[in-house]
This record gives structure tokens, sequence and C-alpha cells, in this order.
């Protein structure tokens, strides 16, 4: 959820944070500090609500001087988004500072036990708490800052990511990681500290991802990692795969838009290297250890959380309809508090764009006790659900900015696709002709998702006729309906519109109710097995005086007739329908949003990442 930055070298260290934390604000950005430390221990804090702009203008004519730093973009849970709610937060004498990615849960009692110890705490947040724990533990026991933080770490319940600075080390910074992401830039007596990679890699392609319950202590000239029980563990150090183009937003105005017109080179380069058309073969490396497995899978469960879970419903239709192999999806967040049925035979398949969902992480721990499975579907390289899961897949679709996600989506869809012909063709559910025959289509998608987007400007045009609208219905069946369901989520998250995806032959059970000449219904309308109990949909609502805006298959007269707007898209086969016609909704989505004077990088209660409950 919040984004975290930190520095220490030879450099100064405020532009490596400024910079860092606009790169990290996608994250959260209730509000935004820093904590500069120089060699002769001038501590200086400076935090401010609002976006990270607001802080770099409050701190222009401040002090900005020293090597070691650190700062912190948020996103609330504790206590409002005020200046003093912001991170870092102080330790009781000022020694020590911190900021912190996470959910202390057990910080009402603990900040009880410093109250009746005498501390004063200044802020709303839990991790406040945590600091004043420190110091106290330091102070009580007569130890060291590094052993402190052990001791405290192991009476903490919940998820965190920290960075610590002190005044009396000031030559060092202590990192620590639990069920939040933190990854350590590894240069020439020199470190960077971050929520993810998007900091570090302007400055190196060396990284390091911290492990749950690691402890890194960091100085110019040193790295040593310990665990909480004070083992000593060997960095292991990747290379990076993301490149600092990738981060900018390329002439575009938003990311957004950017991410959406990237769509068709994402799924290319999700398929790439995967699919062998003229054989009628597809290779994922990551799943060939585990190919009996899927074989003799009783059941497949996808666990998810938002844009993933929709994804996870395209999933299904696929599966089933091609390996012929039972699926069911849950919400991460449902499926965590159950005490579902699973067992060895089970396969789940955990689906998240940033690899960090807090969820869908308790989810995977929770199944794989029980003997499933489990099989990753991730965008980030060094993420902690491949390192929670047997094998995977990476989506590869680059860097995804934008909170609202879109080519992430279509990436996942896409890897779901080749899971299921896989699966179909080592099971012996799928004859090689047809297969082929897929596969070719498949390899055409990316040219054909690029013809989807030449729509653009005639969908703003419709965009601009509903900028005002309070509600939209968006409809679909089959795999159309989790079309709907993304497109509704695209709506209400970014333009803050009340938006509803529904199956459209449920329209009549509930929503048939609402549909007058001001509620726009969007139905996905394409030539598919549904195409006839569309149109049934389709008069039913303009019956009704509903408004349609319809998407049809490129060349299709009778639907056009009937709706109001008609957006084409180009054929293709039925089971690659949500690569292609989530396209347009993307768009529109994006058009009223910006029409609406909304904010589409950075939506309002949103982050990109759910890294806590």
């Amino acid at each position: 959820m919040c984004g975290i930055v930190g520095y220490i070298g030879f450099r100064d260290a405020y532009p490596i944070i400024i910079k860092g934390l606009q790169r990290l604000e996608y994250r959260g950005y209730d509000s935004a500090g820093i904590a500069l430390l120089d060699l002769e221990s001038h501590l200086n804090i400076y935090k401010k609500a609002g976006k990270v702009q607001d802080l770099e203008n409050f701190i222009e004519e401040k002090d900005k001087s020293g090597v070691i730093g650190m700062g912190h973009t948020r996103w609330a849970t504790h206590g409002a988004p005020t200046d003093r709610n912001s991170h870092p937060h102080e330790s009781e004498s000022g020694n020590l500072a911190i900021i912190h990615n996470g959910i202390i849960e057990n910080y009402g009692a603990l900040k009880e036990e410093m109250i009746s110890r005498g501390h004063v705490f200044k802020s709303d947040t839990d991790t406040e708490v945590l600091i004043h724990l420190i110091e106290d533990i330091q102070n009580k026991a007569g130890i060291d800052l590094q052993q402190a933080v052990r001791e405290a770490l192991k009476e903490v319940i919940g998820a965190y990511a920290i960075v610590i600075m002190s005044k009396k080390d000031p030559e060092m910074l202590i990192a620590a990681r639990k069920g939040s992401p933190l990854v350590i830039g590894v240069g020439k007596k020199e470190y960077f500290i971050a929520s993810d990679a998007t900091p570090i890699v302007e400055y190196t392609n060396n990284v390091i991802y911290l492990d749950d319950n690691e402890i890194a202590y960091l100085k110019t000239d040193e790295l040593v990692i310990r665990t909480i029980d004070n083992t000593i563990k060997t960095p292991y150090v990747q290379e990076l795969e993301i490149k600092l183009e990738m981060l900018e937003k390329g002439g575009y105005e938003h990311f957004m838009l950017k991410e959406i017109y990237e769509q068709p080179r994402s799924i290319y380069d999700c398929m790439r290297g995967r699919i062998y058309p003229l054989e009628g073969k597809v290779q994922l490396g990551g799943i060939k250890e585990y190919t009996e497995k899927f074989k003799n899978a009783q059941r497949i469960i996808i666990v998810a959380c938002g844009t993933s879970w929709h994804a996870g419903l395209v999933g299904e239709y696929l599966i089933e309809e091609y390996a012929r192999i039972p699926v069911e999806v849950e919400y991460a967040s449902e499926f965590r508090y159950r005490n579902p049925i699973i067992n060895e035979n089970d396969i789940v398949i955990a689906i998240s764009q940033s690899g960090e969902t807090a969820d869908t992480m308790a989810a995977i721990e929770m199944a794989k006790e029980k003997g499933a499975t489990i099989f990753g579907i991730c965008n980030v390289v060094g993420a902690s659900i491949p390192r929670l899961s047997h094998a995977g897949i990476y989506t590869h679709a680059g860097p995804e900015i934008g909170v609202a996600s879109t080519k992430a989506f279509t990436a996942q869809v896409t890897a779901l696709t080749l899971m299921a012909f896989y699966m179909a063709e080592t099971k012996g559910t799928i004859a090689k002709s047809k297969l082929i025959g897929l596969l070719s289509e498949l390899e055409r998608i990316p040219k054909l998702v690029e013809k989807a987007l030449q729509s653009d400007q005639y969908i703003l045009s419709i965009a601009e006729k509903f900028k005002d609208v309070r509600n939209a219905l968006f409809l679909g069946r089959g795999s159309g309906f989790p079309v709907a369901l993304e497109g509704a989520l695209k709506l209400k998250e970014i333009s803050y519109i009340h938006a509803e995806g529904y199956p459209a032959a449920e329209m009549k059970h509930g929503p048939i109710a609402l549909i007058d000449e001001e509620m726009p219904v969007i139905v996905i309308a394409t030539k598919n097995s549904s195409y006839e109990k569309v149109i049934s949909n389709i008069q039913e609502v303009k019956a009704r005086k509903g408004v349609v805006i319809a998407i049809v298959t490129e060349g299709d007269t009778e639907v056009t007739k009937m709706a109001d707007y008609s957006i084409e898209i180009p054929h293709t086969d039925e089971a690659f329908l949500p690569l292609i016609a989530t396209i347009p909704l993307q768009l529109l989505s994006y058009h009223i949003a910006v029409l609406r004077g909304s904010n589409v990088d950075q939506p309002r209660n949103l982050a990109k990442s759910v890294t806590v409950e």
C-alpha cells in the first residue's frame, strides 16, 4: 500500500529520495514525508499531508543535506491523512525514526503498555508505537539497536516493511520485512531500499529481495542480512528486467492510457516463446515439473482479488471448456476466512499483478498447509507470491503504474489461456487440429488488439455524451460476463460513477428495475454462441427506454440497428473474446474519467498494491 524508499551512500540523499517517492506515489498518496541524516547526527524530518509535490514545495527552502535518507508515501490505515500522522515517525527521545508499510495488529495493547510506562505519542498510527517499542527495549535491556529491532519485531503481530535510522548510528540504515515487499538495490559503496524496483532501476540493476522475517543492516560498504532469530543469510543478488524508459509516460497524458496502448506488446510478450501454432503445442517451463499434477487434478481453485479475480473467471470458462477440469474462482479475502475443503489433489492458482496482495498470500499459505499444489500467476519478478508458489508463470506485462489495472488484466487472461490449452493438450481433451487453429488465432490477437484501439476517438465522442451519468449497467454472457464485471470496475474506480456488471440473463432478476432513459447499458454483444440471447436482452432494455452502448463484432448490422451506439471490434474465436472486448471498455472508462476531471492514474482512496488486509 504505502511506498518506501531509502538511500545510504556517497551521493546527496534528497534528490534520490524525492524522485523515488514520485515513482512510488501510485502506492499511496494521502501524505508523504522524508528524513535526512548527516554524519554529524543532524536529523531533519519533513512531512506533509497531500501529494509528493506538496512535500517537495514544503521542503524547498529547508535544509536538505545528508547522504543517508528515507522517504514514505502513505495510504492511510491507522489515523487520518494529516501532517502528524504522516511518516517518518520518531521515538520518544527523537533519536530514532521509522517509516513503515503494513499493519501492526497488536499495536493497541503495545501502546497501552508504553503509555503506562510514561510514553507520549504524537500521532494516531500503529507505526509510532513500533519505534517507541524498539527504543524502550533498547534502553531497558541495554542492548544495541540491531538487537533491539530483532527483539521488538518478535513482539509484533501483523505485516510490515520498515526502515529505521538512528542519530546515534549515523552511518547505518536498518530494513526489515514480513508480509510487505522490500527490495534492496546494490551499488558501489551505496545501497537503495524501496517497496519495489521502480525507484532503484535508474541507479543499479542489481537487487536483493528480502524474505519474510529478514532484517538488513546497511552501511556504505557493508550489507548484512540476518533472520529475526539472528541467523546470518547469504544475500541472493538478482538482475532487474525493467528498464528506466518503462517508468516514463512516453508522450501519453496518463500512465493508464499508455498502458492501454501497450497491450498488443504485453500480450505478445506473455505468449512469446510459449506457443508453437504449427506444431499445436504450448510450452510452459514453469509448469513442466508439475505436469502430472495438472493431468490428474480433480479440481482447480483460482484465488485472486479485484481485476485479477475477473481474470480468474475468464480462466474458469477456458479451463473447463478445453481441459475439462472443474474450476472454482474464489475471492482470496473470503476464501481465507472460510474453512474450505482442500486436498492434495487440488491445484490452487493464485493471481496477482504485484505478487504482494495480502489476502491472496494468506490464501496460498492456508492451501499449502492443506497439501494443495500452488501455481502463481504474477507480473513482478521476485515478488512474494512467486516465491510462495510451487510453480508459476510470469506475465511479462512490464511495470503497470496506473492504479486501475489494464495491461495486467489482459496479460493474466493470456497466461490463463495458455494454461487451459496446455492442460487440454496434456489430458488429450482437445483435438490436435483444433489446438493448431486456436493457437494460430491466439498468435493474431496482438494485431487484433491494435485494430480495436483504432476506435479510440469514436469512443471519446461517446464518452462526451455520458460523462455526467450517475449510474451504468454492464451486461455480458459466457466469458463476456467477466468482461462486463471488469468494465464496470474500471468505470467506478477511476470516474466514481456507480456501475455494476451482470450476466445479461440476470438483468430480469433485479437490475431491469433501474433502467430508464438516463442509464446507459453497456452490452457485450459480439457474435458468439450467446448472440441471439444477447439480442433479446438488448430488446428488453430498449423496450424500457434504456440507452444501449453495444460492443459488436465488426460488420454486425443487426445489433447496430438496435443499439444507440455501437463500438466495433475485430472478429475472433469466442475463446479470445475477453482479450479484445475489454479494450473499448478500458478506453470508455478512461475518457469519461478524464472528462470528469478525475486523476485516472491515482484515483481517490485506492492504491496499486493491497499489501494489508
